[in-house]
């Protein structure tokens, strides 16, 4: 019988040590039947690595484990790096209990959805990352997230998403055995440098949207507000995504000399906290831009509508001055037509009627009624 990290294993009937979890119904799809099938369903690479350098590719994890027993006195033991892809619960927790991953940490990779954080459970890290991509297509940042268990002899990467691939930093790592054979914290070093430079071209894209709305913006184009709206989100989940970074750099470089950090291995992750700082800043300034942008276009706004209020105002106060005048003509009009209709009654009894003078008193009358209200009128300005 094999013995592992001190204790005798039956690798080929090995029972999870971890009780049943389940998961939320929103998390996961509705179990299949392939779920309950061996764990290898789920592995899209397995590998046995000494000092850097590949020796196999087991066909099993059992024999994988198997591999990391096969120790030699003269030389550094094996370290197995396993790679799953939208596992399954049943298949995670036949893996947590074939390498004694902690209960917590277990759930935490099975319900997925996890903030970036660093836990350790005696001997073995637990990392959750966030990666980021930009889709120039429909201009969006869509989100991925991996989760990594890093133990003495083994690494087990956990994706719940297709984005990012881990297979550039299994190539780049097989083509630097010196780093490689550093163990299993330089596949952490590897995962979290290319996920901090896989946050490049999200910047390049966002900063290009940010651009786009500036003009978008002094255009008045009524659908901005929307996508201030909408970008703003993604760069707040970038930054959710990229902030924790900076703690679980920080927690790495405190306990380096407590674990025995390799002081290369030490000198790669504070360059990784260098880029991360830089893309952190990046993220602020943008998010401190979209504000200012926010902001100046509702100031834009309020203007544009203070203006239209302003023009339909002028536009009321035109008409009501043309109303005025209309009604000020109407009213010298009317004073002579009631005079000329109350003598053109012909009534019997009509001195004026009889008067040699009545007829240029009539038409007096009227002249001097019409020009006194024309007056009035005018000091109204109505006219």
């Amino acid at each position: 019988m094999p013995v592992w990290r001190g204790r005798s294993i039956n690798v080929p009937k090995v029972t999870p040590r971890i009780p049943a979890f389940e998961p939320p119904a929103a998390a996961f799809e509705p179990a299949r039947e392939e779920d309950d099938g061996p764990a290898e369903a789920m592995v899209i690479e397995r590998a046995i690595y000494r000092d850097g350098h590949k020796l196999e590719n087991p066909r099993t994890i059992s024999e994988t484990i198997h591999r990391l027993t096969d120790r030699d006195d003269t030389t550094d033991g094996p370290m197995a790096w396993i790679g799953l892809a939208h596992p399954t619960s049943h298949h995670v927790q036949q893996v947590a209990g074939i390498f004694d991953l902690h209960p917590l940490a277990v759930e935490d990779a099975i319900v997925a959805h996890q903030r970036p954080k660093l836990e350790r459970y005696d001997e073995t890290l637990f990392v959750v990352l966030r990666s980021a991509s930009y889709d120039d297509e429909t201009e969006t940042v869509d989100f991925g997230e991996i989760h990594l268990f890093i133990g003495p002899d083994f690494v087990i990467t956990v994706r719940h998403t297709s984005d990012p691939s881990l297979a550039p930093v299994r190539k780049r790592l097989e083509g630097n055995p010196d780093l490689l054979a550093l163990g299993p914290e330089a596949v952490l070093y590897g995962v979290l440098d290319h996920v901090v430079d896989g946050y490049a071209p999200v910047l390049t894209g966002l900063e290009n949207d940010i651009d786009e709305i500036e003009a978008q913006v002094f255009e008045s184009d009524p659908n901005v507000s929307r996508r201030i709206y909408e970008l703003s989100q993604e760069v707040m989940e970038l930054q959710r995504a990229v902030k924790p970074l900076r703690g679980i750099l920080d927690s790495l470089d405190r306990g380096a000399e407590k674990y025995g950090t390799d002081p290369e291995l030490q000198r790669l992750m504070r360059d990784v906290l260098d880029h991360t700082i830089s893309v952190s800043e990046r993220v602020d300034g943008f998010r401190q831009s979209l504000a200012d942008i926010l902001t100046l276009n509702a100031t834009l706004v309020a203007q544009t509508q203070n203006e239209e209020m302003k023009r339909l105002a002028q536009t009321a106060n035109t008409q009501a001055d043309e109303v005025k005048k209309a009604s000020s003509w109407a009213a010298i009009l009317f004073t002579p037509t009631v005079v000329a209709g109350i003598y053109g009654m012909n009534f019997t009894h009509m001195p004026e009627l009889s008067w040699w003078f009545g007829y240029p008193f009539a038409l007096g009358l009227m002249l001097l009624v019409s020009t006194t209200m024309y007056i009035v009128f005018k000091r109204r300005s109505w006219l």
